[in-house]
């Protein structure tokens, strides 16, 4: 591979490990949200609940539900960013992808093109005159 070709290569990979992790971290905040929603309605479930201490502890519980809630919107928001993070990376990603094809055909075409003339100046070399 020619150097331009090593160079796009390299950032294509860089890229597809870039929008790896994007996505990882997408998938973690999704994860995140929906614990956070489990866990408001845990508490909620618990404060309804006859063993409970809320009639003598309302703000903690209430506080407690808040909190998760505030959480999992946090989480939700962090996800849609990074979700466009991910959609950005995978258009990079594709324009490194398509201009290194690009480069890899125009290298083969230069291969074929030189062996061509090798293979007419030999096939001339070997015609007597």
């Amino acid at each position: 591979m020619a150097p331009r070709t090593d160079r796009l290569k390299k950032l294509l990979v860089l890229q597809e490990q870039l929008k790896e992790l994007h996505e990882t971290r997408h998938a973690g905040f999704l994860a995140a949200a929906a614990s956070a929603r489990r866990d408001a309605e845990e508490i909620a479930r618990h404060a309804d609940g006859e063993t409970s201490l809320s009639g003598l502890f309302p703000d903690v519980y209430a506080r407690g539900v808040t909190d998760a809630r505030a959480a999992e919107s946090r989480s939700l928001a962090q996800a849609a960013s990074e979700a466009r993070r991910v959609a950005m990376a995978t258009a990079r990603t594709n324009m490194v992808a398509r201009a290194w094809r690009t480069e890899e055909r125009a290298e083969e075409r230069a291969r074929e093109e030189v062996e061509s003339i090798e293979q007419a100046s030999r096939t001339d070399l070997g015609r007597p005159k």
